[in-house]
């Protein structure tokens, strides 16, 4: 494949940072895009809503379907994944986005809000994935895209955070298994985690402010790079855990500079890796 062009993505967390960023580019090309988030109101620390990113995706080229989505709540997602059907024919590619944080040890972690991030991350991402499996195998070239990290077991990427580090390794855990289950239907599955910090409203408002920001890249980096991904033959690519910048050079893009948020800043690792 070449581009995008009237293909249809499900994107979970699609109103805001890095999912709203890949739904633009693929936009760009006339793609279809299902924004599967819960932000209907404006927020004062959260900028964005699912129609403000349907008007930026429209703008950009594409259409639109946003969809009120708590990815916890399976009816939603099966009500969101019918409608995308009913209004596009069809569900072309699936990217796992959305995700919830807390950088605490087991002490200092809530059983609530260890079950909000299991419930978000690892159940959310095999919920959507179930629901849109039956459309992907109509696809041409279907793709499933987890935005979580390569499975590194270091202790100390468990250590300070635990319950997290689960959370998102469950994500990894359900490309690592579907890429196998489903890949005598032709179905990739694989996995995207940046370098850097990137530039977003849960970094700037959980993971140290502005300092962090300058450190960071865009969330543009990790929409070329799932874009990069997305255009692949999905016979021939799946399984792999994916680095953005890899991916990218992989692709002959060299010129990386473009992506930081303050031009010259030295960089700050995320992590996991």
């Amino acid at each position: 494949m070449s581009n995008l062009q009237g293909k249809t993505l499900f994107i979970t967390g699609a109103s805001r940072g890095i999912g709203k960023a890949i739904a633009l580019r693929a936009a760009r090309d006339g793609a279809n895009i299902v924004i599967a988030a819960k932000t209907t109101d404006p927020h004062p620390k959260l900028p964005g809503t699912i129609y403000t990113a349907a008007k930026e995706i429209e703008e950009a080229g594409g259409k639109a379907l946003p969809c009120v989505v708590d990815i916890r709540d399976e009816a939603q997602i099966h009500a969101a994944v019918a409608k995308a059907v009913e209004t596009f024919g069809g569900i072309d590619i699936l990217v796992n986005n959305a995700s919830a944080i807390s950088l605490t040890g087991t002490l200092d972690t809530p059983l609530k809000r260890f079950d909000l991030m299991h419930g978000i991350n690892t159940r959310g991402t095999f919920a959507c994935s179930q629901a849109c499996i039956p459309y992907l195998k109509k696809s041409s070239n279907p793709h499933i895209l987890n935005n979580s990290p390569p499975l590194n077991m270091e202790p100390r990427w468990f250590g300070p955070h635990v319950a997290y580090t689960i959370a998102k390794y469950g994500m990894s855990l359900c490309a690592l298994g579907m890429a196998e289950e489903l890949k005598d239907d032709g179905i990739a599955v694989n996995t995207l985690w940046p370098r850097t910090v990137i530039a977003t409203a849960a970094v700037q408002n959980l993971l140290g402010g502005d300092d962090t920001i300058k450190g960071s890249r865009t969330p543009e980096i990790m929409a070329d790079a799932a874009y990069t991904i997305l255009t692949k033959p999905s016979r021939s690519f799946t399984g792999n855990f994916c680095i953005d910048d890899e991916v990218l050079r992989a692709a002959g893009i060299t010129d990386l500079d473009k992506y930081q948020s303050v031009p010259g800043a030295e960089l700050l690792p995320d992590f996991f890796l």
